[in-house]
């Protein structure tokens, strides 16, 4: 037998070819249909919606579908259409023949999805990209679902909170939940408001009304409420249902309000009473008094229908938004449809398909259609005219439990089990094909032509016959021929189709010209790498592709680059772009011609095209600004370009230092006017040889010691002596010695050490020099301590060499201005460059320079300096500090509880008791350590949870105790009265207010943390790891719990997480390789990997040292010559060098290993926290959201190795550490 391909599975009962493919269709005994490519000998796809074995299948002969068929209890005829798709997101259904409509497999189109608890309530916002999904597990998030970011997240409820709405024109939403509670929030200001009370049970569902301001709740209590959001009150209690009432909404337009019930009845209620009383706040009151002595009952709301006719509870019914129709599901499996007019409501018609219970159904907003979703896990497309069943979407593992539909645009959204889905059922690009200024588009069914130079629209021909197209079959692509005159218009009809039209000439104009198309199957795509979708793009005339995507118009360079031009409020498609003006298609297929600022994509083409009399012309007339255009041109390698466009001082001097102009650089630090400006220009300045700048920059910062060095080599004697003054008159022993030392002042180093104390040193210091004189009185002040000096020694004055060249700057070659530098000048004539100058920019060495004039400067002189000191001045030149806690945003003071005017009288009045200061510190704070002070652990935990992810909180224990007990103190009144517990403040002084609490004192600070940081490094390099990890830990452990105040110190904070973290690791890499004693390859392994953390120098050194000492034991010669080269140039000890050398001497003559090792230092990379094997770049890792220490994949989840803190791979906002970060 030539068998030319086999498989393995359960009993095969059917088979089938594919007439034209190299297909076979295999039905099961198991149920399953298997469809195999039989010459690739791979499974194409797998269908398993039968129950029980499937004993025949057959393929048809032309069309994409196979029909299956069961013997037994099922009876199903499966017919089921292929597409040799990817099975993400499409579904299999099964369709009875007694069913009037065949189910086809179809698409979702997603537009964003979650991962979460299950989803219990969904709303859209009216205007804006928002959808706010409530969840099982109480939590409520607000998402942007057009950017796929969590925007917020509300976590009050106690309890599932299946109920969630938003306000049509405020900033509000409510919620109403399993803890009996409606809440409304204000989102703008991300806490809740009020909470109404009054239901005895789950509240299902809540909604504001349209026009009033009203919610309607339903409730398990079997009663439906309507409360005014202003008064805060309920205002009418409907009741009647006898069942738990599942939902309940008003009609968009109409006094009515539906509701559905486990007592299996639809009700419909008039309201219209209600709306003509007032709504002000007394007479809410009074009403809700006054209601008729019924249980509940008032008379502001009747019954007006009772809709009978489902056999199980119902779960969901709804209006639709302008026809007089109702839509209800149930836990029968069952949708129906219903009509009402003004006396009575009667049953249209019943759509079936559901294998459980319906969950939640809906009208479309736009289309004459119907969802639904149940816990079948599926979602169906039904149409409302013909009721019949269109699309439906399955996932595998996920029951649907609420639906929710756009008012506005073309968008839905489901809850399931898992998160929930924002999706379209259809797309909504039109099809369109330009050729010149003549653009051909598909709308209503009719082809059209638009003249982009005229901007005259008008239809040509009608492109498909009169009837209701089904969803997603609308033209796709569309391709224009000019030669033919003819269009060929794609779309996924039938799985694929094309229909060829010839436009007769004098069609364009006309619409009444009908001709028969020529068709047949195919179909087309088109993809664009982005990172969020491509909807459309052109060419413009200078090469550039202009695109759009779902809310930006965007660029793309030749070479890659690409940027913003502008956002958009809905997508756009774009058909042409011409100048500055893009001709494009909205959603609803209308022509709009847009106009761009193309100036930022234009400067960065001449940029790139190296077009610089263009840039400079664009300096000069255009308005080029912002970070992003400063941050290319400094990538590029511009930043003397990025000058002209920058006005803040601080980017100007870095873009200044970067370019090497002095000039600016010192203007700019003049108005900055900090030490840390000062010190970088001193720095950049001597650098280039420019004393005078470097002098200057000293001067500011007061940096005597750099002055002294500076002076010695530039030769300023004179100043270095006035120097010396000024040390002496400061009382700085060491710069005054210093001094004298590089003057060679005997005289001044002996009156220094005698005044100093050092009686010993001033006498050899005379003695050696020929002071006999003082020497002499030296010698009987000391007595017989009188030192000995050494014998046949001949002594001689140790003097600095003198300078060769004194003062002045190092001498600059002479070369041309660059056309940015100084050149705008001539690009303003013109942009061309002098030919002179050209040929003037010689390679001469010369004075001639364009230097700064250092003495036009505002120069304090050594003399000013000089005058401050002898007058006895202090310097004040304390840096930084602790700003004053009056400078804090702190919030209004609360009012204080006023006694009323009839209280004053003889009899004592208690006073009102007021809220405890930790209950204030937990109000006001969103700091971590401040919430564990004042005692809301649960709290400061969620902050740092969400914040840093942690999620092990065993360390902190011990911390947030001393936290809470540091901020507190207890004062004893009398022996029989309980102790009196006072709030230490932070910062608090007698003259701070007593009505405003300042925040609460800390007992761990930053300072500490330096502290342990230093005695780290010493247990480091005495060889002590245990203690110095057990330090760094501490360190690690404790910064989340440590409060700063301005934002450097909040940076120094973050910086020294990364030091401490690399300290961790290559610690615990050490303490793993001492105590693997039996395993040669991973010590010289964890050696390896030690020697690139990111260490301090001498750690780094005994790191290397070790690795190079553990390899070449283990004969790897190779490999321990990288780690003794690498120690060489870290300029090391003596004894540390030599065996170095003699290992690099001893590898030279035979480089080898003897065993492989996985590490290669040629390859960056980082090691992993958890399993110490290195990541090296381009391999994908995750990392701690604290330490940001990088983990394999396989480690997410997991508690990180390195913090023992933080979950690996969380999501989470980042370190908040000071009040100026959420002022």
């Amino acid at each position: 037998m030539l068998t030319k391909f086999e498989t393995k599975s359960n009993r095969v009962k059917g088979l089938t070819f594919h007439p034209k493919r190299p297909w076979i269709l295999a039905s099961l005994h198991s149920g399953v249909i298997q469809l195999w490519d039989y010459r690739m000998g791979t499974l194409i796809d797998r269908f398993d919606e039968h129950e029980g074995p499937v004993r025949g299948v057959h393929f048809h002969n032309s069309q994409p579908l196979f029909v299956s068929g069961v013997a037994g209890t099922d009876n199903i005829v499966c017919l089921q259409v292929m597409i040799t798709r990817s099975k993400s997101g499409t579904t299999i259904d099964l369709c009875s023949p007694t069913l009037a409509s065949t189910f086809l497999r179809a698409n979702m189109l997603t537009k964003f999805e979650t991962k979460s608890n299950r989803v219990k309530g969904l709303t859209f916002h009216p205007k804006r990209p928002w959808i706010l999904a409530s969840l099982h597990s109480g939590v409520i998030q607000l998402w942007d679902y057009r950017m796929g970011t969590l925007i917020d997240r509300f976590d009050e409820h106690e309890g599932p909170v299946r109920g969630v709405h938003f306000h049509n024109s405020q900033p509000l939403f409510v919620s109403g939940g399993d803890d009996y509670k409606i809440k409304v929030w204000n989102h703008k200001t991300h806490r809740c408001l009020f909470t109404l009370l009054g239901h005895l049970d789950y509240i299902r569902t809540v909604q504001f009304h349209h026009e009033n301001p009203w919610i309607v709740s339903a409730s398990d209590d079997q009663t439906i409420r309507i409360w005014n959001w202003q008064s805060r009150t309920c205002i009418s209690v409907l009741t009647g249902h006898n069942h738990y009432v599942m939902c309940a909404s008003f009609h968009p337009k109409e006094d009515l309000v539906v509701s559905a019930s486990l007592d299996q009845t639809v009700r419909v209620w008039d309201i219209g009473s209600l709306k003509k009383k007032t709504v002000s706040p007394a007479d809410d009151l009074m009403r809700f008094t006054q209601m008729n002595s019924d249980l509940f009952g008032g008379v502001d709301a009747i019954v007006k229908y009772v809709l009978e006719g489902h056999d199980r509870g119902v779960n969901w019914a709804s209006f639709h938004p302008t026809l007089p129709l109702i839509v209800s599901g149930a836990d029968d499996r069952q949708v129906k449809l219903w009509r009402m007019n003004e006396t009575k409501a009667w049953e249209v018609d019943t759509l079936r398909g559901h294998m459980n219970n319906v969950s939640s159904v809906m009208f479309h907003a736009k289309q004459d259609i119907i969802v639904s979703n149940s816990e079948d896990k599926s979602i169906r497309v039904w149409d409302a005219t013909k009721r019949t069943g269109i699309q439906t979407f399955r996932r595998e593992h996920d029951r649907f439990w609420i639906l929710a539909v756009h008012p506005e645009i073309n968008l839905l959204a489901a809850g399931h089990d898992n998160g929930m889905i924002v999706f379209k059922l259809e797309r909504e690009r039109p099809a369109f094909a330009l050729s010149g200024n003549s653009l051909f588009y598909t709308k209503d069914r009719f082809l059209r032509y638009y003249d982009c130079s005229t901007q005259k629209d008008s239809q040509v021909i009608p492109i498909r016959r009169p009837g209701t197209p089904s969803l997603n079959q609308s033209p796709r692509t569309l391709s224009y021929s000019p030669t033919e005159n003819a269009v060929l218009i794609c779309s996924d009809l039938d799985g694929g189709s094309y229909e060829l039209y010839i436009i007769p000439k004098d069609s364009v104009g006309r619409s009444d010209v009908v001709q028969d198309a020529k068709r047949g199957t195919g179909g087309s795509a088109c993809t664009l790498h982005e990172t969020i979708r491509v909807k459309s793009g052109a060419w413009d005339d200078n090469g550039v592709f202009i695109y759009t995507t779902l809310n930006h118009i965007k660029y793309c360079l030749p070479n890659g680059d690409s940027g913003i031009i502008r956002t958009l409020d809905v997508p756009i498609y774009i058909t042409k772009v011409s100048g500055n003006t893009i001709f494009c298609l909205d959603r609803d297929g209308k022509n709009r011609a847009i106009t761009i600022n193309a100036t930022e994509y234009i400067f960065k083409l001449a940029l790139l095209r190296k077009r610089y009399d263009h840039v400079m012309g664009m300096i000069k007339n255009s308005q080029l600004c912002g970070q992003a255009m400063i941050a290319y041109l400094q990538q590029k390698g511009f930043p003397e370009v990025a000058l002209h466009f920058v006005e803040d001082e601080r980017v100007r001097f870095n873009l200044a230092l970067e370019s090497g102009n002095i000039s600016v650089a010192v203007a700019s630090a003049t108005e900055i006017n900090e030490k840390e400006q000062w010190y970088r220009l001193g720095v950049e300045a001597l650098r280039q040889g420019n004393a005078g700048i470097v002098e200057f920059a000293y001067q500011q910062t007061k940096n005597f010691e750099r002055l002294s060095f500076l002076y010695l080599i530039t030769g300023k004697l004179d100043k270095l002596s006035k120097l010396m003054k000024i040390a002496e008159v400061k009382n700085n022993v060491m710069g005054q010695f210093h001094n004298a030392l590089y003057l060679g002042d005997v005289k001044e180093r002996v009156k220094i050490l005698e005044n100093a104390g050092h009686l010993p040193l001033a006498y050899i210091t005379a003695s050696v020099h020929g002071l006999k004189d003082v020497a002499e009185r030296l010698a009987t002040e000391l007595g017989e301590n009188v030192p000995s000096l050494p014998e046949g020694k001949t002594p001689s004055l140790l003097m600095p060499p003198f300078p060769v060249m004194c003062g002045g700057d190092w001498p600059l070659l002479r070369v041309m201005k660059g056309i940015f530098e100084g050149g705008l000048e001539s690009a303003a004539r013109g942009g061309a460059v002098d030919e002179e100058e050209e040929e003037d920019a010689g390679g001469d060495w010369g004075d001639a320079l364009d230097m700064v004039d250092v003495d036009g400067m505002e120069n304090r002189d050594i003399d000013a300096i000089l005058e401050e000191a002898e007058r006895g001045e202090d310097e004040n030149d304390e840096e930084g500090g602790w700003e004053e806690l009056e400078g804090l945003d702190l919030p209004p003071e609360l009012d204080t509880p006023k006694a009323s005017a009839n209280a004053r009288s003889s009899v004592f009045v208690t006073p009102t008791q007021g809220m405890p200061v930790s209950h204030i510190w937990s109000q006001k704070s969103s700091l971590a350590a401040e919430q564990a002070a004042a005692g809301s652990f649960d709290t400061a935990m969620r902050l740092l949870n969400r914040q840093l992810g942690i999620k092990n909180f065993a360390p902190l224990k011990s911390m947030f105790i001393d936290l809470f007990s540091g901020s507190q103190s207890y004062l004893r009144a009398f022996s029989s009265s309980p102790v009196v517990s006072l709030a230490i403040e932070r910062g608090w002084s007698e003259s701070s207010s007593p009505n405003v609490r300042g925040p609460p004192s800390l007992v761990y600070d930053f300072s500490q943390q330096e502290e342990k940081l230093k005695s780290g490094y010493k247990a480091t390099t005495s060889g002590k790891l245990t203690e110095a990890l057990r330090l760094f830990l501490s360190i690690l452990h404790t910064i989340p719990l440590v409060v700063v105040e301005s934002r450097s110190e909040v940076d120094e904070v973050k910086e020294l997480v990364t030091i401490v973290k690399e300290y961790v690791l290559g610690l615990k890499m050490e303490l793993k390789r001492r105590e693997t004693k039996d395993d040669p390859v991973r010590q010289q392994e964890l050696a390896a990997y030690f020697t690139h953390c990111n260490l301090q120098l001498p750690h780094l050194r005994l790191a290397l040292f070790s690795a190079m000492g553990v390899c070449y034991k283990s004969k790897n010669l190779a490999t321990a010559y990288t780690f003794a080269k690498r120690l060489l140039e870290t300029n090391p000890m003596e004894s540390q060098a030599k065996t170095a050398r003699q290992i690099v001497q001893a590898a030279e003559r035979n480089m080898t290993d003897t065993t492989e090792l996985n590490y290669d230092f040629r390859n960056p990379f980082v090691i992993c926290g958890s399993t110490y094997v290195p990541i090296y770049r381009g391999q994908k890792d995750v990392s701690c959201p604290y330490c940001t220490a990088r983990f394999v994949p396989s480690q997410q989840g997991n508690i990180c190795g390195v913090c023992d803190l933080a979950v690996i791979g969380a999501d989470a906002s980042g370190l908040v550490c000071s009040p100026s970060q959420v002022r």
